[in-house]
């Protein structure tokens, strides 16, 4: 038997059994870690970077002297345009941090508007279409300040009246101090690009006078940037019904304002509306649901505003919601719009949605009027995606119905669907 070498060294084994496990237990420096401690110190001392943050310095630089060139108009050419560039090597080499989906809102700010949102072509004659349904008498427009008053002289009146009764003192009015706050507050995101949010702002939700807050700060003055901080905010910080409101008085009017100006939404304010979804039910009851009720929404606004419901992700049952109310109010072209793209998501409908969406489209049998493109291409939409979900009467019903109004190439592809479809009564008596 082959005689047993000690791993540690002969000495080892005339050491007493506790020190021989104190020994065991520590850490022998290497020849290999020795090495490595070497070289680590010699890259340290030699004071250079690696490639990719040299490219990066670089990068920066570049645009720096292109801004300060744009700005100060130095040099006697023009500065050059900048693009965006998305593809896989500019995508590795950028920063872990960044959205890959949307530009920071430094890099937003400073790409130009005509390479974010190209202005939306619409037909004169769709549009001429449109306007016939519109209404002819509006109501108007509430602001965020004629409500803010409103509700201040309510409230005004109400509690003098009560301060006289008891004791005879005035109402409390705002503290002074807070009045100068949010006035440089009101100052600030006038002016915003980028960067931080005062910290006064940012607490507004959490304030139980919130509106007169915002009153003050004059919302009709923010830059989109601006509007679209303050969306991010509220939608995570209100309540939903607080949240409503604040859709309804303040991001429906100046997104309303901003079309109808430029003919196209800026990108600001059009993330904004995608980060108003963060609550649904806020967003369809604050902008969707009343601005189709305004009569007043041109074929523009429904394009830019129906395009944010092609792009995100919605649930069943405020979709659901939102096409049982638009389907029982008063038609106008862009309630056609809205009902398309919202039955395009598939989604499995209860059968009171779908009912009411047939009867929606029944209740024209006794219309004189020439229907636009619009509503038949919703028609076409509704056969295509619930015909198997439809009763045999429904379908006779609407077969009638295109007999009434009919369109040369829609018309025949919806006889198409409802004939050559299964019912839903049929497939209850075969169960």
């Amino acid at each position: 038997m082959p005689k047993h070498k000690n791993s540690r060294g002969s000495t080892s084994r005339l050491l007493p059994l506790a020190d021989q496990i104190q020994q065991e237990g520590e850490i022998r420096p290497t020849v290999r870690n020795k090495r490595k401690g070497k070289a680590a110190k010699d890259t340290e001392d030699d004071g250079y970077v690696d490639e990719k943050l040299s490219r990066r310095i670089l990068e920066q630089a570049r645009i720096q002297q292109e801004e300060l060139e744009a700005e100060y108009s130095l040099g006697n050419s023009a500065p050059k345009e900048r693009t965006t560039v998305l593809d896989s090597k500019n995508k590795a080499e950028g920063s872990d941090s960044e959205d890959d989906e949307w530009p920071s809102l430094e890099k937003a700010a400073s790409l130009e508007k005509g390479t974010l949102n190209e202005e939306v072509q619409i037909d004169p004659e769709d549009e001429k279409a449109i306007e016939l349904f519109m209404n002819k008498n509006p109501p108007l427009r509430r602001t965020l300040a004629d409500i803010i008053m409103e509700k201040i002289t309510e409230k005004q009146t109400e509690v003098e009246t009560m301060m006289s009764e008891v004791s005879g003192r005035p109402m409390p009015q705002l503290d002074p101090r807070i009045l100068e706050v949010y006035k440089g507050v009101k100052e600030v995101l006038s002016s915003y690009r980028s960067g931080k949010l005062p910290k006064a702002f940012k607490i507004v939700p959490a304030l139980s006078n919130w509106e007169q807050i915002l009153y003050i700060t004059e919302p009709e003055a923010w830059t989109a940037a601006a509007v679209y901080q303050a969306t991010r905010i509220f939608s995570s910080n209100l309540a939903e019904r607080m949240a409503q409101r604040f859709y309804n008085l303040v991001l429906l009017p100046r997104v309303r304002d901003d079309i109808a100006e430029y003919k196209r939404l800026n990108f600001h304010l059009y993330m904004a509306l995608k980060k108003a979804l963060f609550k649904p039910g806020a967003w369809f009851k604050g902008i969707l649901i009343p601005l189709c009720e305004s009569g007043t929404c041109s074929l523009r606004e429904a394009v830019i505003i129906g395009s944010i419901l092609t792009k995100c992700s919605i649930p069943v049952l405020h979709s659901s919601a939102a096409m049982l109310k638009i389907a029982e109010m008063e038609y106008n072209g862009a309630n056609s719009i809205f009902l398309r793209l919202l039955i395009d998501k598939k989604y499995a409908l209860p059968f009171r949605v779908l009912d009411a969406l047939l009867f929606h489209f029944l209740a024209f049998r006794s219309d004189k009027r020439t229907l636009p493109v619009l509503w038949h291409q919703s028609l076409l939409t509704l056969c295509q995606r619930y015909k198997d979900d439809m009763s045999s009467e429904q379908k006779e019903a609407l077969l009638d119905l295109l007999r009434i109004h009919s369109h040369p190439q829609i018309s025949n592809e919806i006889r198409r669907e409802l004939v050559h479809s299964k019912s839903r009564d049929v497939e209850v008596a075969m169960d």
